[in-house]
């Protein structure tokens, strides 16, 4: 008689059972998900400040390309290094054909 209770009463609570075995994996699903969450934000975080530090150095490098490009630099680096210098009328020579 005793085991017919037993039974009995396994048969009740075995829907209760079963509703906390799905609010536990709900509750660690939820944790993980929120664990998933902060690990991907971080690892946002971190790439976007790699991306601004790379705009930052291409605006450094426009700048100086700009600079070094610039034709009064180029003139001056002619006449400096390669001894150029801008010819004057009386070297400039015509050929009619």
């Amino acid at each position: 008689m005793n085991l017919k209770l037993l039974f009995e009463h396994i048969r009740i609570d075995t829907p209760l059972l079963v509703v906390m075995a799905l609010v536990m994996v709900s509750s660690v699903a939820v944790v993980y998900s929120k664990h998933l969450s902060r690990s991907e934000f971080v690892q946002l975080q971190q790439l976007e400040k790699k991306r601004d530090l790379l705009n930052e150095e291409w605006g450094r490098l426009l700048l100086e390309q700009s600079t070094w490009g610039s034709p009064s630099r180029v003139e001056q680096q002619a006449r400096l290094r390669l001894n150029m210098s801008v010819p004057r009328a009386d070297m400039t020579v015509v050929i009619k054909p």
